[in-house]
């Protein structure tokens, strides 16, 4: 009787219909596939029941995330070669249905189901949302509810992925051998000076995050900054922060939903890493409120991680993974969507900068730091969730770095009747502002 790791091999390929390009090692102990390839480990047959149940990339999520699937070896090179038939099968790949027409594939999965034995339903793990739908409805209170999943899972672990800057966006490198720090205090500034902030101006910061640039805000250039969030720890923690950096006085951190800002107008509002969470539905109404609480003249600065355009938008789905264990109701939309829809709102669209390398060296940057603190990031937070952000951290380089998203940063003014914008001619030269 084969050992169980070549009957997965030999199984695996009849259903993907191609070599597999990773080896195998089983409960068993067994291994096969081609040598000096990475190892993708099945602990448990718990791993196949996943499968089975919910085939596709939601049950090997399943199965990463309890711990039944695993690495060894380098799980950059790991899932560079699985994402061929993983995630870019396309619009070529044959649908769950008309697989099952084909008499091999309804014989591996038999073969399957009696590897996996007993074939009872596994419970998903405990970091997985429950959706009570599927509708992207983003209320204040669904939105309220997807943040507290992705952001309130301890500062401490944020501390430990992220660093001292406790920046959650993309940084900003002039170097490849710049620190994440420098280049998540060079990205803060970039922002400012995009900006053209200068004392005595009021900012917005929406989704304010752990109050990096807000401080970086108010101590750098002067200004008085408003920072929104629908996160508690985060907002805890930015408090303090700025309490310890002396700058209560100027700066204010608020538990609140942007669309209920009414205080306006301001002079600049910066929106880092947050318009993910915004849409497709309300992202008009996103770029409307914006528009209305700047003053005329005001710059907004969007930063936004954005997808390739699809032949089809109709047929874009959000990533059953990221929907389910990282970021839940986020969506990505194409940057000229993104363009457009400002421009809609009323604003003059300026200058628009892609980052897409930038973020790739970022999240390697994090990956680094919570592969080398792995049992302390596992008791701040909990083996499953740290499991979900290596996973998730890593795929996002690997998808930076091969132009399946891109990251934007996109600088719009409320320009007034007149036509003056305030802005030089040469919008590119920031280090004159």
């Amino acid at each position: 009787m084969q050992d169980a790791a070549l009957r997965l091999k030999n199984l695996a390929e009849q259903l993907i219909g191609a070599p597999l390009p990773v080896r195998i090692r089983a409960w068993d102990r067994s291994e096969a596939g081609p040598p000096g390839a990475p190892v993708l480990v099945v602990r448990d047959r718990r791993a196949l029941r996943h499968l089975l149940w919910k085939p596709g990339e939601l049950g090997l999520a399943r199965a990463w995330v309890a711990g039944d699937l695993d690495v060894d070896g380098d799980l950059y090179r790991t899932l560079d070669l699985m994402a061929g038939f993983i995630w870019e099968r396309g619009e070529d790949a044959r649908s769950l249905r008309e697989s099952l027409r084909d008499p091999k594939v309804r014989a591996a999965i038999r073969s399957l189901v009696a590897l996996s034995a007993p074939f009872l339903p596994p419970a998903p793990p405990p970091e997985e949302t429950r959706r009570r739908g599927r509708l992207h409805l983003h209320t204040k209170r669904s939105d309220r509810r997807a943040i507290s999943h992705h952001y309130d899972v301890g500062n401490d672990f944020y501390e430990l992925v992220l660093g001292p800057s406790m920046v959650y966006s993309c940084a900003y490198w002039e170097s490849p051998g710049s620190t994440l720090e420098d280049a998540q205090r060079g990205k803060l500034d970039l922002v400012c000076r995009k900006l053209g902030l200068r004392p005595g101006m009021r900012l917005l910061d929406v989704g304010c995050g752990w109050g990096s640039m807000a401080v970086h805000a108010a101590r750098e250039h002067g200004v008085t900054v408003v920072g929104v969030t629908l996160s508690q720890e985060q907002a805890a923690y930015a408090r303090k922060r700025i309490a310890e950096e002396g700058l209560t006085d100027r700066i204010e951190i608020r538990v609140q939903d942007y669309r209920d800002v009414r205080d306006g107008p301001y002079d600049a509002i910066s929106s880092i890493g947050m318009a993910e969470h915004v849409g497709a539905e309300r992202y008009l109404e996103y770029a409307q409120d914006l528009y209305a609480l700047l003053k005329p003249g005001g710059r907004l600065l969007n930063h936004q991680i954005a997808r390739r355009p699809q032949a089809d938008e109709s047929a874009y789905a959000v990533d059953e993974f990221i929907d389910a264990y990282v970021f839940p109701d986020g969506e990505l939309a194409p940057v000229g969507s993104t363009v457009t829809l400002l421009e809609r709102a009323g604003f003059e669209v300026r200058d628009l900068e892609s980052l897409r390398e930038h973020y790739a060296l970022t999240l390697r940057g994090w990956v680094a730091n919570l592969e080398a603190h792995w049992a302390q990031g596992q008791r701040l937070t909990s083996p499953g969730r740290a499991r979900v952000w290596r996973l998730y951290m890593a795929a996002s380089a690997l998808a930076f770095e091969r132009n399946r998203i891109g990251v934007n940063q996109v600088l719009a003014v409320k320009t007034p009747q007149d036509g003056a914008a305030g802005l030089p001619l040469r919008t590119r030269d920031w280090r004159d502002r």
